[in-house]
């Protein structure tokens, strides 16, 4: 079998274009450098999602059995969206915000509500909804075998004014 001049020119082309190493998520510009090099391999799993639709909660609890009575006002975002990718089943995001503690607890994506929740300090607050009024949003999560997990709200690429 013998290849024409184009067939054998194209095959040579192709044989000269690098192979990718590893397939990097979707959205991997949005990602921070890994300096520790905390994220090994290919991610066990990617959760993207574009953001549609958001709610704003602001609650009031009372805790009537202990004393004295503390009263707390949690704040939260509630997110909704459409998965961004194949094999995602994220389809709500829940956030948290923490205006005492010093340390805040890691993403946890919980795969039978198909709910990624998220934990920021209340300083980050006005900058999400700032983000959510004026953006398109994504919501981005990777988790790695060595336990690394890796969460982020981002926009996609906005032109400066």
């Amino acid at each position: 079998m013998t290849l024409s001049f184009r067939s054998q020119a194209a095959l040579m082309l192709l044989l000269t274009l690098p192979l990718p190493a590893l397939a990097e998520p979707m959205h991997a510009q949005y990602l921070p450098p890994d300096e520790l090099s905390v994220r090994q391999g290919e991610p066990e799993q990617q959760q993207l999602l574009q953001i549609t639709d958001y709610t704003i909660v602001v609650g009031s609890q009372r805790q009537s059995n202990q004393q004295p009575i503390p009263i707390t006002s949690p704040l939260s975002l509630r997110l909704k969206g459409k998965s961004m990718n194949k094999g995602a089943t994220i389809s709500e995001v829940l956030i948290h915000f923490d205006g005492e503690s010093k340390s805040l607890k890691k993403p946890a994506y919980d795969e039978p509500s198909r709910t990624l929740t998220l934990y920021y300090p209340a300083s980050q607050y006005r900058v999400l909804v700032d983000l959510l009024r004026n953006e398109k949003v994504y919501c981005q999560f990777l988790s790695y075998a060595n336990g690394h997990v890796w969460a982020d709200l981002h926009t996609g690429n906005v032109r400066a004014r």
